[in-house]
């Protein structure tokens, strides 16, 4: 039970504290650009200040994980983040939301992301980490969609008042927050390792960096999160593309949302089970050729207010192959037999890479919808996307024929 129980509080922690900087704009994103006028490109760059202060978090993030109790990381984390969802319920100013995602930038990521990676590994053992890292993320998409099943519920009460309908979704979501901090502290066990001397730790955290940066395995999983991640940052932008394309209202496209978020658990749980029969690049591989399919379909299909079935089934598809996506890519940290003993430190150097397109997806899509307004940007942001997947499946070829290697 204690087992089962750490776990649950890693993925309720894993989910809750990335709520309140992308969950609101992903699935109310006309409402907060209104509520807080903003252009696409400008909510572009908010994600931009909130990559660039991550990238430099996931590194030295990856030393904390290996050398303190996740515990306390992971608790310190979810209540400094919860804090920010205060000032954002005061709707800021422009400036204000710039310092606020880049804050954010640091408190979901230093002290959070390795541990919580590290913790889960450890939980799998040597035999069931497709199971591990798809129960984690198909718990924390089952909290996201029943979170954002509840804000649509909140969010529609208190519309057409747009203003108080965001605040009351701020409100549910630094509620959350909050209450992931108090099941952290509450479940997951105290492990901290005995105090190390200075320099020594210094020379094996050095020494632990020199040895990640030589694997290739690292290189080729990092450069699959990167393209699997783009995938994920292109569904941020469905629910501001059924407005725009498919004059959807914007309850309608929140509703959309919610029900695409509720794919999450199943795909990814799905995902899991199967990478542990199958391996995790195979169930990689099938999940990148689906979407390179979607995100064509997407480009060339011609929106129209009589076809959104077109548009339903284009985002099942594609949420469902990006969720199966998050859920096993981390499980070919076993696969590629990257050792244990650097898991953090591995994770680090990975999430450095494999999450830039925090820094580079917003803005861009911003960009390029602002520069051809109507359904035309959003397509020319769908067809970068499904080159990327293409890219990430080349790299999971490559990640087999390595794999293949090492065992001959």
């Amino acid at each position: 039970m204690k087992r089962w129980l750490t776990l649950l509080s890693l993925v309720v922690a894993g989910e809750a504290i990335f709520t309140l900087p992308f969950h609101v704009s992903r699935f109310f994103r006309a409402t907060f650009l209104d509520v807080f006028g903003l252009t696409n490109l400008e909510l572009g760059t908010l994600g931009s200040a909130y990559g660039v202060v991550a990238m430099a978090s996931y590194i030295f993030g990856g030393g904390l994980a290996d050398r303190f109790s996740a515990r306390k990381l992971l608790s310190v984390s979810l209540v400094a983040t919860a804090l920010g969802g205060l000032y954002l319920f005061t709707i800021p100013s422009y400036a204000g939301l710039l310092c606020l995602f880049g804050a954010w930038g640091l408190t979901t990521i230093l002290a959070f992301w390795a541990a919580l990676i590290r913790a889960t590994r450890e939980w799998g053992g040597e035999s069931e980490q497709g199971r591990a890292f798809g129960l984690l993320d198909g718990g924390r998409g089952f909290l996201a969609a029943a979170l954002a099943s509840i804000a649509v519920v909140v969010f529609s009460a208190f519309f057409p008042d747009r203003v108080m309908a965001l605040k009351m979704v701020i409100a549910l979501y630094t509620a959350s927050c909050l209450s992931a901090a108090v099941v952290v502290w509450l479940w997951v066990p105290d492990t901290d390792p005995p105090e190390p001397d200075a320099k020594e730790d210094r020379d094996a955290a050095k020494s632990r960096l020199k040895q990640v940066l030589s694997l290739p395995s690292v290189w080729l999983v990092a450069m699959i999160i990167v393209c699997a991640y783009c995938g994920f940052k292109a569904t941020d932008d469905y629910t501001l593309y059924a407005v725009d394309a498919y004059g959807m209202t914007e309850v309608q496209a929140a509703r959309l949302g919610a029900v695409n978020a509720w794919l999450r658990p199943v795909a990814a749980i799905g995902a899991g089970l199967l990478a542990d029969r199958l391996t995790a690049s195979r169930t990689v591989g099938a999940c990148f050729v689906v979407l390179v399919t979607g995100f064509l379909s997407f480009t060339l299909s011609s929106p129209d207010a009589t076809t959104t079935w077109v548009l339903w089934l284009n985002v099942m598809i594609t949420g469902a192959a990006v969720y199966a996506l998050r859920g096993v890519y981390f499980a070919m940290l076993e696969e590629m037999a990257i050792p244990a003993k650097v898991t953090g430190t591995a994770v680090g150097v990975i999430s450095f890479v494999g999450y830039t397109p925090d820094i580079f997806i917003p803005p861009l899509a911003g960009w390029l919808i602002d520069r051809s307004p109507g359904a035309t940007g959003h397509q020319h942001f769908f067809a970068v996307i499904g080159g990327f997947c293409l890219i990430g499946l080349l790299a999971t070829w490559s990640c087999q024929a390595l794999s293949q290697r090492a065992k001959a």
